[in-house]
């Protein structure tokens, strides 16, 4: 039986000091180590096994990041983790609270494949694993072939394709051993909400960002072009998604959703929940009304169904908890999960095929508030999302 523990971490914007990012936006040298120190500490605390970063622009950034966070957590063994010839040394809670440095991890970073040059910069996800890579990581972004996402109108006609040739940020895979287990996991960062404007070559910038002159209708056609490149990004991920399943492999999917879970984008991305029975379904082909599944058809659909869904780390906590507050996100007043952990059925305790599962869920999201603390949302060098992270175990934890 092995414990491990694998969370999500959107660090919000990690790129070395004087380098613009965004338009006008960079980091002093002073803010820089302000960021390193705010992430470390937090990366500290989640001690995590396995980590999935987002909103990473160099590598090199976060390998501060890393470092500091060893430094740190040295010293805090060296305070705090008595001598292994102390008579008590062997007590549980030291196992605890003893620090694992990141000294022989393995990461991978997936750089974007929009990022541009100095105010044109696009971030990229990485992961952080202690058990190390088996095989080569993958990187998902730019398609081999375009997905074209056909529409019929309500009359049968055409109604025309919503294209896409690369996501807007990319997908990172990687295999990782645990026990005698091999785990497949993604990490995503999809689609803001942010609008998506059109910019005529001519024109300096879109006329939906002039504020003063405000297009409302053009403003929300921008959020239905973001959601559907949220929507279709999360089917490109889903189609990944299955051919692990189908494969029999275990799965877990963590990232940025920038979505809820009941979001039309989260349930592509864990596939629909079937209906309790089938058999009282008219058919598909029904020849008449009384024409519905059979007992054995409906096991058939069940196990198809529920064989190629993902489940959400953070509902079955809540479910075996009783706890009903749980949120990564705090914008306009608005408290939510966009942050997710999905699991395939190997890890549902009621599962017979079972090869472990989750025994605790932590959030870490005491910085999230309404603007008066100085880590809140809107301080550029903390991070605006709270970090979430799954406790498991490989192996029966009753044997």
């Amino acid at each position: 039986m092995t414990r491990f523990t694998i969370a999500s971490f959107n660090v919000k914007n990690l790129i070395d000091p004087e380098q613009e990012y965004y338009r006008f936006e960079e980091y002093t040298p002073e803010e820089y180590a302000w960021k390193r120190a705010w992430l470390s500490d937090q990366l500290l605390t989640m001690n995590a096994d396995i980590v999935c970063f987002q909103e990473i622009f160099t590598e090199a950034a976060l390998r501060d990041v890393i470092i500091e966070t060893d430094e740190l957590g040295l010293a805090a063994n060296q305070a705090n983790i008595p001598d292994r010839s102390k008579r008590y040394a062997r007590k549980a809670i030291f196992r605890k609270l003893a620090y694992e440095p990141y000294t022989e991890a393995a990461l991978a970073f997936a750089p974007n494949s929009f990022d541009g040059g100095p105010g044109q910069r696009r971030p990229g996800v990485a992961i952080l694993s202690r058990f190390g890579f088996e095989g080569q990581p993958e990187i998902i972004q730019d398609l081999p072939e375009a997905l074209d996402v056909p529409f019929s109108d309500l009359d049968g006609s055409d109604g025309g394709t919503y294209q896409i040739k690369r996501l807007s940020r990319p997908i990172l895979k990687v295999k990782i051993p645990v026990d005698d287990q091999v785990i497949t996991v993604f990490n995503c960062h999809l689609k803001s909400k942010l609008g998506e404007f059109p910019r005529n070559p001519d024109a300096p910038f879109p006329p939906e960002a002039d504020l003063v002159n405000y297009d409302p209708a053009g403003r929300a056609m921008g959020s239905l072009r973001a959601a559907l490149r949220r929507m279709a990004e999360a089917w490109v991920l889903r189609r990944a998604i299955l051919a692990e399943l189908e494969a029999g492999n275990p799965v877990m999917v963590l990232g940025d959703f920038n979505d809820s879970e009941h979001a039309v984008s989260s349930e592509i991305l864990t596939g629909e929940a079937p209906f309790k029975n089938y058999a009282w379904i008219r058919r598909h082909d029904a020849k008449d009304r009384r024409d519905r599944y059979s007992d054995a058809e409906n096991e058939i659909i069940q196990e198809k169904i529920n064989r190629v869904r993902l489940y959400s780390a953070e509902k079955l906590f809540v479910k075996k908890s009783l706890r009903d507050m749980v949120y990564t996100s705090a914008f306009g007043g608005v408290f939510e999960s966009i942050d997710q952990i999905l699991m395939s059925r190997h890890f549902l305790p009621e599962f017979t095929g079972k090869i472990g599962e989750m025994e605790y869920f932590s959030v870490l999201n005491d910085h999230l508030t309404d603007g008066s603390h100085p880590e809140a949302p809107y301080n550029k060098l903390a991070s605006d999302h709270g970090q979430i992270m799954a406790h498991m175990v490989i192996g029966d934890p009753d044997g």
